[in-house]
């Protein structure tokens, strides 16, 4: 049984005075309509929403199902910070045994469990045998609809 997910990185790449989209600033509405008179357009930058730390965020798209229940499917683009201290409930980017994978952080003293958000894939158990790394916290996911 497959235990990690692959995922290949990406870097944030520069804008070079880019503008931003186009943002409508009117709290798009899942229920009635809002009148169209409500809205003013703005530009917004993706990069000013989803990067608090430029030289430590990564792209990472990911391959597998261990995470669905997480709302993390495949070919999903996750933003990881590596700046941001790892912590127990954490969605975490490691380095386990060669590999990386995308897991939930269980920590209890100093106990440490990886563990999917889908139960066909083992909870991982860490141990001093373990070559594991901690190596960024996912802070968004950025899926296609």
């Amino acid at each position: 049984m497959n235990t990690s997910d692959a995922l290949t990185f990406l870097l944030p790449k520069e804008l070079n005075g880019s503008e931003g989209a186009v943002f409508m600033d009117i709290g798009i509405s899942a229920g009635f309509p809002s009148p169209a008179d409500d809205f003013r357009e703005t530009r917004i930058s993706l990069d000013e929403e989803l990067i608090r730390n430029k030289e430590a965020t990564f792209f990472a798209r990911v391959s597998g199902q261990s995470m669905i229940g997480a709302g993390l499917d495949d070919n999903d683009l996750l933003v990881i910070d590596r700046s941001i201290p790892p912590t127990n409930n954490k969605i975490a980017v490691c380095f386990l045994d060669g590999e990386f994978t995308v897991k939930r952080l269980r920590v209890e003293g100093s106990e440490v469990w990886l563990q999917p958000e889908n139960p066909d894939y083992p909870i991982i158990k860490i141990t001093e045998e373990n070559n594991f790394i901690i190596w960024g916290i996912v802070t968004n996911v950025i899926k296609k609809v």
